[in-house]
């Protein structure tokens, strides 16, 4: 009875809590959802080849409205837009499965309707779902809406720097790859979001490791070097390890969901002031 009270209060300090009152991560969580997302990076590869699924390239740009939507998503419950208890799904990491389980359901749907031709309505799909986040959120009014074109100015000029290098440097050849562009891309724009939240706004970051490098440095500019440090091995990893192509391009769409739904999230959190 007791090892049982003793898991039962480690699951609901360590995994419970943190979605019930939306606080920081901790290191219990934090590996057991990077483990639980590597586990479903490899049965979505499973479902998709049973479905007849290639994840090729069409896909995965058909794949971003939904990102979009799941982001924006995100802000509506941080705007307390949604009433308990149904608002715990809008949190982490119960939101990855609800916007799952839809993206899968609009992905399935148009592809039995228009067989191969599905892209197009698929991506409208999830379109016409973020027009309709944005919408709701448009009730609350725009309080700092400069920070959109300043967070994407700071984005944009550093990611367009880094993919300029790659010119002169051969070790950076890797990012002729364009999706190894847009997940470069996606990630400046969600440090610069975390950067402009942490030191301008006095937001705090949630994650383990870059709560405790802004910590140690007392600027979330921190963010930029960190991410660099993290994604240009991995991606040249990635391209010299990985060669079944839909296992490649899902791990890639996986990195630009871990650096767009952030960006989108915090910028549009930032620009309503909530």
């Amino acid at each position: 009875m007791n090892d049982f009270a003793g898991l039962a209060a480690f699951i609901q300090r360590y995994y419970i809590d943190p979605i019930i009152h939306d606080t920081s991560y901790n290191p219990v969580d934090t590996i057991t959802w990077a483990i639980i997302l590597g586990l479903a990076i490899l049965g979505l590869i499973k479902l998709l080849g049973r479905w007849g699924i290639s994840m090729d390239e069409r896909l995965l740009l058909s794949t971003l409205p939904y990102i979009l939507a799941g982001s924006s998503l995100r802000v509506i419950e941080d705007a307390d837009l949604v009433a308990a208890p149904w608002r715990y799904l809008l949190i982490t990491p119960l939101i990855f499965f609800l916007v799952f389980f839809i993206t899968a359901v609009c992905l399935t749907i148009t592809r039995k309707i228009w067989g191969e031709k599905f892209h197009a309505r698929y991506a409208a799909l999830g379109l016409l779902w973020t027009i309709f986040n944005l919408a709701v959120l448009s009730t609350i009014g725009f309080e700092n809406s400069w920070v959109i074109a300043a967070i994407f100015i700071m984005g944009s000029s550093l990611a367009g720097g880094i993919l300029f290098c790659r010119r002169y440097l051969t070790s950076l050849k890797f990012l002729d790859d364009r999706f190894n562009q847009m997940i470069i891309y996606v990630h400046m724009l969600d440090a610069s979001s975390t950067y402009f939240g942490v030191d301008w706004f006095d937001y705090y970051e949630k994650h383990v490791v870059p709560t405790f490098l802004i910590n140690l440095t007392g600027s979330a500019a921190i963010m930029f070097p960190l991410k660099l440090a993290i994604l240009l091995p991995v991606l040249s990893m990635i391209d010299k390890s990985l060669q079944e192509p839909s296992l490649r391009n899902l791990t890639k769409l996986t990195l630009i969901t871990l650096g767009l739904a952030p960006a989108v999230r915090n910028t549009l959190r930032l620009a309503l002031g909530i």
